[in-house]
């Protein structure tokens, strides 16, 4: 085998693939394992990502790739003999604030390969079915695009009543079995059916405990999003569209980022239908719909014929509390706002991280803070949010300068000699990053 792996093979068969799914959307793929070779195992390393911690055999990435090219020739032989066992995936607990911990999935990083290699395969198929609306953990789609879409749909369709959805624990509650069946529908090659079992058996990891769970999707596993994706293109997207959407008087929309999700009515009636339906349908594939979570808002354009007489609600997509609002020129526009959990959330862990570095150099606190400051705006920069990122940036200041005054009792820092620091080691002010959105 070549010593550079030819990529352009590879990306020919999945553009078949592609072109196969377009051309026959009721086809069920029952042949695809077999494009997966030893270049396109290379393709699948390529497309891995190297920085992560290693797994529960401890190899890196770079040990991996010390010696990949047999590596990859024993990985390809052992998956075509069936002799490929997916190991546990490694589990460990980050703190969170409040005392609380969330856990870390972290797979082998041969197992990354192979499942990026399935995920190629699938999403060939899959990314052909998907739906428009669909924004989460998709090629080329992001949240912010999800957000921009939401404020469009409102718009043009005279949306009055948002369907605000919450499904409870999703990604720990996703049902095995149901997830080979709807992968059947579409993809039911035996090979692709083997791996996907494989890895929702394999187990977790935890200390010295090995543990199998029998609902949820491979834990920090590289196929877990599409397997999620594909659950829910089948109990929410599909159905809406093609059951619910034809059955509502008026114009109606969906969009959707992973497991959070509006649904977005004309009408009252068409909404209240829709939140009385949701439980059900969820039900079915053991998912349950929040029922304090989810909640049914008004929302029309003020003043509009039709829209709600008595006031109008907010609610909360993504990062961002949505409202109606007037602008600069005296319209009446649909305004984004870091949601307040997130804001005070996002202030209580510069706050730590202020009290927790406050002895480093001055130089490698400024460095850091930069870096936490620019990467909320990079997310939270969206043009009518402003004074949420104002908040954030004079909080960042002020807990600076508060835990720079404790280095040393004796010492305290006026906001005079703050300022005088500040021009030598300014930190970035609130700005917009995001402005057509």
């Amino acid at each position: 085998m070549e010593d550079t792996p030819r990529s352009e093979t590879v990306s020919t068969k999945l553009h078949a693939i592609a072109e196969q799914a377009v051309r026959y959307p009721d086809t069920v793929f029952t042949t695809l394992m077999h494009n997966i070779d030893v270049e396109f195992l290379f393709e699948a390393f390529r497309r891995t990502r190297k920085d992560a911690a290693p797994g529960v055999d401890g190899v890196t990435a770079e040990e991996y790739a010390g010696n990949l090219g047999e590596n990859l020739r024993s990985l390809h032989a052992r998956m075509r003999s069936g002799g490929y066992k997916a190991p546990p995936v490694k589990r460990v607990w980050l703190d969170k604030e409040g005392g609380k911990k969330r856990p870390i999935g972290m797979p082998a990083f041969e197992d990354k390969i192979v499942q990026r290699a399935v995920t190629m395969l699938l999403e060939s198929v899959y990314e052909q079915d998907f739906h428009d609306f669909s924004y989460g953990f998709r090629p080329g789609r992001s949240a912010h695009q999800a957000i921009g879409a939401l404020r469009e749909r409102c718009m043009e369709l005279n949306t009055r009543w948002i369907v605000d959805a919450d499904i409870s624990g999703f990604f720990d509650n996703l049902d095995h079995g149901h997830l080979r069946d709807i992968l059947r529908l579409r993809v039911n090659d035996g090979g692709v059916l083997r791996f996907v079992g494989k890895w929702l058996n394999a187990g977790v990891l935890e200390g010295q405990e090995l543990t199998h769970p029998e609902t949820g999707s491979p834990q920090g596993g590289v196929i877990s999003p599409l397997l999620s994706n594909i659950y829910l293109h089948h109990v929410l997207d599909d159905w809406f569209v093609k059951e619910v959407q034809p059955r509502l008087q008026g114009r109606s929309f969906l969009i959707r980022y992973a497991d959070d999700f509006v649904v977005g009515c004309e009408y009252e009636s068409d909404a209240r239908r829709v939140l009385a339906v949701l439980p059900r349908r969820f039900g079915r594939y053991g998912l349950n719909i929040h029922p304090e979570k989810t909640q049914l808002v008004k929302f029309g354009k003020p003043g509009s014929k039709g829209s709600p007489k008595s006031g109008n609600g907010t609610f909360d997509f993504l990062g961002f509390t949505h409202y109606w609002a007037t602008s600069r020129r005296g319209y009446w526009v649909i305004k984004r706002r870091t949601m307040r959990s997130r804001l005070k959330r996002a202030m209580k862990a510069l706050w730590q991280w202020c009290r927790e570095n406050m002895h480093r150099p001055i130089m490698e606190q400024h460095k850091t803070l930069c870096q936490k400051l620019r990467g909320h705006y990079q997310y939270y920069g969206l043009r009518t949010n402003g004074t949420m990122l104002q908040k954030l940036y004079s909080h960042a200041r002020y807990a600076w300068r508060h835990w720079l005054s404790r280095r040393n009792r004796k010492h305290n820092i006026t906001w005079e000699m703050f300022e005088k620091l500040m021009a030598k080691f300014p930190l970035p002010a609130s700005r917009t990053i995001h402005k057509n959105i």
